[in-house]
C-alpha cells in the first residue's frame, strides 16, 4: 500500500532539476500513505516523471521498491496496492522462464505485463490497486484503477502539465495547480456525501472510475481537454453482474453456503498473505465476524482483532465485538474513545480527505485505523457486504415503499404529497409531541411519495437534501445506470449501491482514514470472485424474512452462535447532533455565516440558516444534511483560502 504520483510537462521550459524539485514536492505531500521510503523516475528523454511513496508489505528489501523498470527496461511502473494472486502468476511465468530478483507482487506485475501485454495481464490481476504505467517503447503512459475502486486515482492539468496522484494533495504541490470549484461536482457531493468518479471537486481534474483504465500517447498528453472521453472499461461491473445473473445457480442452500465459504475463505487466506504484523477490525456485525471467523480458521495462533466504542449510550458495539472475539480465540484489543477523542479528530478532516467528504463515520473509521496501526501495518475488513448482499435498510424497506406507493397513481400522489408538505414542520411536531423531529419524517415521507420512478426513490433514500442547497448548478446523477427489468428493485439497489455508493463513499472513507495513519486495509468480501459469484444467487439468498445478509448469517452461524450477532444494524456512528447543539456550535456558526456564505456564492444562504436554527432548537433531523455543508466549508477554508 503506498501513494503514486508524477507529471508529464508539455511544453519543455523547464530545466530537468527544476521537474525533479516538483516531483519531489509531489511525492512528499503522500508521505502518510507510504513512511518507509520514497523515490522518483525520470525519463532520459521527455520531461515525465514517475514518483512512488512506499509502505513495504511484501519483500520488505529494496528489491521491491518503485518506480520500478521491468526486465527488458520497456516498461516502468509506479503503483499504490497489493496483487493478492501474485504467487500464482508467478510460477506460471516461472514455467515460461522469467527469472525473479526478489518477492515482491510489483516485479510479478511487470513480467506478466511483458508476457502477457497489458490487456491480458489486466484480465489476471487479482487485487486491489492504482497503476501507472509507462511504455517506454511506445511512448504512451497507462493510468489502471481497480475494479471495484479499492484505490484512488486522481488525473488531469497543471497548466500545460498532465497530472496524476492517489490522492489532490499531490496535485496542490504543482506549481501550475489551479483551484477552481467544478459547481456541477459540487452538486454530486450534496447528493452523495463525496464527489463520484469522473469528477473531481475542481475543473480539469478527474477520477479515473472503477475498473477503469486511459492510456495517452504524446498527441494526447499535448492537446490537453477533457479527459473523462478516453477512459475506457477493462471490467465493468454491470456487465458482470447482468452475465452472472444469466448464470443462475440451481443448486441448495446448503450447497451454494459450501461454495460461497470456500470462496471466501480462499480471499480471506490470500489476504493474510504480509511480511508484515497483520490482523482485522471487528465490530461485532455480521461482516467483520464472518472474516475474523474465517481468518482464525485459517491461523494457527489467535489473530489480533481491534475494536473501538464510545462512552455515549448507544453508540458503542463493543461489548459485541468482545463476546465475538471471546467465541472465536482472537487476541483481541479494545479502546473505548471519548467525545473529546472524537472531536479531536475533525479539524484534520479536510487535510485527510482532500476532497469534502460528509459521511460523519469517517471519524470513527479513522480512530479505529489509528489503534490498530499501534501494533499492526494490515488489517482485515468486512467490507462490500452491505452493499451485494442486502445489509442495507433501505434494500428490504425501499421496495414495500414502492409498492404502497403504486397503488395511487401518480398525479394523486403528487396532489397528497403537496398537500402535506404545505403544512408546516412545526404543527405536525404539535401533533406528535413525544416526536419532535415527527413533521420533518412527514415532509421527507411526503418528497418521496411524488416520485415517479425507483431511480429517484433511492436517490432520495440515501441523499440528506430533498433540494441541494447549491446555487447555478445542473442536478443529475451519474451514478445510476439504467438496469434491466430482470433486476429487481432490491437487487437494483444492491448494484447501485455496489458501482456507485461503495466506491464513492465507503471505499474512499477507508482508504483515506486508513492511509491517514499508515494502515493497510483489505476487504475480502470486495475480491472479484465474490461479486461475480453472489450475482449468480436469487435474492432469497440476500434478503429473506426482513432481514439482509442470509448468505452471510448462515455462514456465520456455523462459527458463532446466533444471539452473538443477531441485532439490529447500528452502524458506525456518532452523537453528532448532540455535538452541533453543544460543544461543535461555535465551531459550525463560524462556519456557516451568512457573510462568509454569501462571499463564497456556492450555497443558499437562506435555506442553510434555517436548517442551523432548527437543528439548534431540535426540530427536525438536519445533522445529515448540514453536515455536508459544514465539511464543504471546512475544506474551502483549509484548500481554497
Amino acid at each position: 500500500m503506498c501513494g503514486i504520483t508524477g507529471f508529464f510537462e508539455t511544453k519543455t521550459g523547464r530545466a530537468r532539476s527544476e521537474l525533479h524539485v516538483i516531483a519531489t514536492k509531489m511525492n512528499d505531500a503522500l508521505t502518510h500513505r507510504g513512511p518507509d521510503s520514497g523515490d522518483l523516475w525520470q525519463d532520459p528523454e521527455l520531461p515525465l516523471i514517475l514518483a512512488h511513496r512506499r509502505l513495504a508489505i511484501i519483500d520488505l528489501s529494496s528489491d521491491g521498491a518503485q518506480p520500478m523498470i521491468s526486465a527488458s527496461e520497456r516498461f516502468v511502473i509506479s503503483y499504490n496496492g497489493e496483487i493478492y494472486n501474485f504467487q500464482d502468476l508467478r510460477t506460471q511465468l516461472e514455467d515460461t522462464g522469467f527469472a525473479f530478483r526478489g518477492r515482491s507482487d510489483t516485479e510479478v506485475m511487470l513480467a506478466a505485463i511483458e508476457h502477457w501485454g497489458l490487456n491480458q495481464a489486466l484480465q489476471k490481476l487479482n487485487g486491489m490497486f492504482a497503476i501507472a504505467l509507462w511504455d517506454r517503447k511506445e511512448r504512451m503512459l497507462h493510468l489502471v484503477r481497480d475494479r471495484l475502486g479499492k484505490k484512488p486515482l486522481y488525473l488531469g492539468w497543471a497548466g500545460s502539465s498532465f497530472v496524476f496522484g492517489s490522492e489532490l494533495k499531490a496535485l496542490h504541490a504543482h506549481p501550475d495547480f489551479k483551484k477552481e470549484i467544478n459547481r456541477h461536482a459540487l452538486a454530486m457531493f450534496f447528493q452523495n456525501k463525496a464527489v463520484p468518479a469522473p469528477f473531481s471537486i475542481f475543473e480539469n481534474i478527474w477520477q479515473l472510475g472503477p475498473g477503469q483504465r486511459i492510456s495517452l500517447d504524446m498527441s494526447t498528453l499535448e492537446a490537453g481537454g477533457d479527459l473523462s472521453k478516453d477512459m475506457t472499461h477493462y471490467w465493468d461491473g454491470l456487465d458482470h453482474a447482468k452475465t452472472a445473473k444469466a448464470r443462475h445457480a440451481h443448486k441448495s442452500d446448503d450447497m451454494i453456503l459450501k461454495d460461497f465459504e470456500d470462496l471466501l475463505e480462499q480471499c480471506v487466506a490470500e489476504r493474510m498473505i504480509s511480511d508484515v504484523p497483520l490482523g482485522a477490525f471487528l465490530s461485532g456485525g455480521i461482516d467483520s465476524s464472518s472474516i475474523v471467523a474465517l481468518m482464525q480458521k485459517r491461523s494457527r495462533q489467535p489473530i489480533k482483532t481491534y475494536t473501538i466504542g464510545f462512552e455515549e449510550a448507544g453508540f458503542n458495539e463493543a461489548a459485541y465485538a468482545k463476546k465475538v472475539a471471546a467465541h472465536l480465540g482472537t487476541e483481541h484489543y479494545e479502546h473505548t474513545c471519548s467525545a473529546q477523542d472524537a472531536l479531536d479528530v475533525i479539524p484534520s478532516l479536510p487535510e485527510m480527505y482532500d476532497e469534502p467528504f460528509a459521511d460523519q463515520s469517517a471519524i470513527p473509521t479513522y480512530l479505529v485505523s489509528r489503534f490498530a496501526r499501534e501494533s499492526v501495518t494490515v488489517a482485515l475488513s468486512g467490507d462490500g457486504g452491505d452493499e451485494m448482499l442486502g445489509g442495507y435498510t433501505r434494500h428490504f424497506t425501499g421496495p414495500k415503499l414502492w409498492n404502497r406507493m403504486k397503488i395511487l397513481p401518480a398525479p394523486a400522489r403528487k396532489i397528497l404529497a403537496a398537500g402535506i408538505q404545505s403544512i408546516k414542520t412545526s404543527r405536525w411536531d404539535k401533533m406528535r409531541s413525544q416526536h419532535p423531529a415527527f413533521g420533518a419524517h412527514m415532509h421527507k415521507a411526503a418528497s418521496m411519495l411524488a416520485l415517479e420512478s425507483q431511480e429517484d426513490l433511492y436517490q432520495r433514500m440515501i441523499c440528506p437534501w430533498e433540494d441541494l442547497p447549491v446555487l447555478a448548478h445542473k442536478n443529475d446523477n451519474l451514478l445510476l445506470k439504467n438496469l434491466p427489468d430482470d433486476f429487481s428493485f432490491a437487487e437494483k439497489m444492491m448494484l447501485w449501491d455496489s458501482l456507485g455508493y461503495l466506491p464513492t463513499q465507503i471505499l474512499s472513507k477507508v482508504d483515506r482514514a486508513s492511509m491517514a495513519t499508515a494502515l493497510e486495509v483489505r476487504a475480502p468480501l470486495l475480491d472479484k470472485r465474490i461479486f461475480e459469484y453472489v450475482w449468480q444467487l436469487p435474492e432469497s439468498l440476500k434478503i429473506r424474512d426482513g432481514k439482509g445478509k442470509h448468505l452471510l448469517r448462515m455462514l456465520l452461524k456455523q462459527y458463532v452462535p446466533e444471539n452473538l450477532f443477531e441485532r439490529n444494524k447500528q452502524g458506525f456512528n456518532i452523537p453528532l447532533g448532540v455535538w452541533l447543539r453543544g460543544p461543535l456550535r461555535a465551531w459550525g456558526e463560524e462556519l456557516l455565516r451568512p457573510e462568509k456564505l454569501a462571499e463564497q456564492g456556492f450555497l443558499d444562504v437562506e435555506v442553510i440558516s434555517q436548517k442551523w436554527s432548527a437543528l439548534q432548537k431540535e426540530q427536525g433531523n438536519h445533522t445529515e444534511s448540514l453536515w455536508s455543508v459544514l465539511m464543504f466549508q471546512a475544506w474551502y477554508e483549509k484548500w481554497m483560502v
